[in-house]
């Protein structure tokens, strides 16, 4: 048979193997961070009690605490990649890093999109009021026709305008609201209850805290991309074991001063 005929013939059967085989699996996300000896995790570090800068200008708080353990817990070093809030999900599913430790609801929306462990935090949404305003602002309704401070971008943004008749009003962040709210120019503000106490203390300003919205209760998680089971057990069983040993208990009153891994009674 002449060489021209053996290439015509081994076409159509290469055409078939190819047909035949099935398409290569992505590497479990597990795998992949066992191989590398890191865990990438996607960060602020400017949202303190939670994760932030200290005096030595190392990453410290809540979040970096129980990011360290998870990586520990999975036999892998904490690598930290701080981003901005409005790019933190982007950055996720682009794959610059592995995990976000970031108190990120567990929301019905995101979960389309990307898988979480089972919670590490339980929280809820508080306002904020000036010292000297005799007002009691009992629920988001009670301020139809006020204006609310909110961060940009934040779950309390979403939650305030959905609301119709609160004069929303949007800030890059808590310290701008903060000095506006002190000032008159916001009738309250809304954050998670977990940082009012921080928040009022270090500001230095007349405020104090509102009511919790009970209705607004939340759980948090570490979110990661999709089809990575191997992954999504790994992380939960590192949580579990944190709180059968009681280690995320400790962590969690180190900073609070009471246990937010359980939902509050």
């Amino acid at each position: 048979m002449k060489a021209w005929l053996k290439t015509l013939c081994l076409v159509p059967l290469a055409a078939a193997a190819l047909v035949g085989a099935s398409p290569a699996r992505a590497a479990d996300l597990l795998d992949t961070v066992k191989s590398a000896g890191v865990l990438k995790i996607g960060i602020e570090g400017t949202y303190p009690p939670f994760n932030y800068r200290g005096t030595d200008g190392q990453l410290d708080g809540f979040d970096v605490d129980v990011a360290k353990a998870v990586a520990e817990r999975l036999g892998v070093k904490p690598m930290f990649v701080t981003t901005e809030w409005s790019g933190i999900i982007g950055g996720l599913v682009a794959g610059k890093f592995d995990v976000i430790v970031n108190q990120v609801a567990i929301t019905d929306e995101r979960k389309k999109s990307l898988d979480f462990s089972q919670p590490y935090t339980y929280s809820a949404a508080q306002l904020i009021q000036r010292k000297d305003d005799k007002r009691e602002f009992n629920s988001l309704e009670a301020l139809k026709g006020h204006k609310l401070g909110v961060s940009l971008g934040s779950n309390y943004d979403k939650l305030a305008k959905a609301v119709p008749g609160i004069d929303v009003r949007t800030y890059p962040g808590a310290p701008e609201y903060l000095r506006d709210l002190a000032a008159g120019r916001v009738d309250a503000a809304l954050n998670d209850r977990l940082m009012l106490a921080y928040l009022i203390k270090t500001s230095n300003l007349p405020l104090r805290p509102g009511a919790v919205l009970q209705s607004t209760n939340q759980s948090v998680g570490i979110p990661f991309r999709k089809g990575n089971p191997k992954f999504a057990k790994a992380i939960d069983d590192a949580l579990a074991s944190m709180k059968q040993d009681g280690s995320l208990t400790k962590l969690a009153e180190k900073w609070f001063g009471e246990d937010v891994s359980k939902p509050a009674k």
